[in-house]
């Protein structure tokens, strides 16, 4: 995780609350994560309010301020789309969002059950829809898989140079990476979120309560978003999210076998080096893509 640009506590937004939306103000703030690009702090019961910590970040908010309101109504499942843009203020240089509190875990800490696959499916189904003019484009999410193989192959050579515990049968893995490089794209451009790993999914007592975390959202393959599936659940469940999905080519399935690589080789390795539950989302995303 990159370093803060920026401090960011309480009192801050407390006071940023206070200049400008005095009627929001008087709700109890509290710290409730700080992820790679955003802090995300409780308002009250009911919102939360998400600052950028670096400048990257900031662009990507900017995404799910502008788009997050256009998608939102089609989608089947809550997502943050904002109830207030905050503008800078009290030194802190960017715009910031008041957003929908999800009850619930991500999904990192809580499983989804099973049966919530044709649910995952049916979300994708309503966002995998022709983008507007001027939808986000992102040159390492949505993209051809050869975009990301240097990437990917030096996590996985770096993997195979692990001596013991590592648990993932890398020569499967490295089979189903070749066999996804060379799928063709078939197929336009869609929306998609393009970081749908478990951090950013909201699960409440097993269900899929909502998808959160949008900056990374684009134009671009389906495949990158319907890698999930392995993330997400058993590749027993996968049947019911394909057909809730609806027809996907074998080109389109076998790239999106390739994202869940990516993602499970990404995580897996980012994970070793000190964050366990990634470790294990990686090792069980691998492990399933060979199955």
């Amino acid at each position: 995780m990159p370093p803060a640009e920026v401090d960011i506590d309480e009192e801050l937004v407390r006071g940023l609350l206070r200049d400008q939306h005095p009627d929001l103000a008087h709700h109890p703030v509290r710290l409730e994560a700080t992820g790679w690009d955003n802090a995300t702090y409780r308002l009250g019961e009911h919102l939360a309010v998400r600052l950028p910590r670096i400048e990257a970040g900031a662009r990507l908010l900017a995404n799910e301020q502008r788009w997050l309101p256009t998608l939102a109504p089609r989608l089947p499942l809550p997502v943050p789309a904002p109830v207030h843009v905050g503008q800078p203020g009290r030194g802190f240089p960017w715009s910031w969002s008041v957003v929908p509190w999800a009850p619930g875990r991500s999904g990192e800490h809580e499983t989804l059950a099973p049966d919530e696959a044709a649910s995952f499916g049916a979300f994708l189904a309503a966002l995998h829809q022709p983008p507007p003019d001027e939808f986000p484009h992102n040159d390492y999410r949505g993209v051809p898989l050869p975009t990301v193989r240097e990437r990917v192959e030096e996590r996985l050579e770096r993997l195979s140079r692990l001596d013991t515990g590592l648990d993932v049968p890398l020569d499967a893995v490295w089979s189903v990476w070749r066999a996804a490089l060379a799928a063709p794209p078939d197929g336009a451009d869609v929306c998609v979120h393009g970081d749908l790993h478990p951090k950013n999914v909201v699960v409440d007592a097993g269900r899929l309560a909502s998808v959160i975390d949008w900056g990374d959202m684009t134009a671009g393959d389906p495949a990158v978003d319907l890698g999930a599936a392995w993330m997400l659940f058993p590749p027993d469940a996968h049947g019911a999210l394909w057909r809730a999905y609806g027809p996907v080519s074998d080109h389109t399935a076998v790239r999106a076998r390739g994202w869940a690589v990516f993602f499970g080789v990404t995580l897996l390795d980012v994970g070793l080096a000190g964050d366990a539950p990634f470790a294990r989302i990686g090792r069980v995303t691998l492990a399933r893509t060979c199955r």
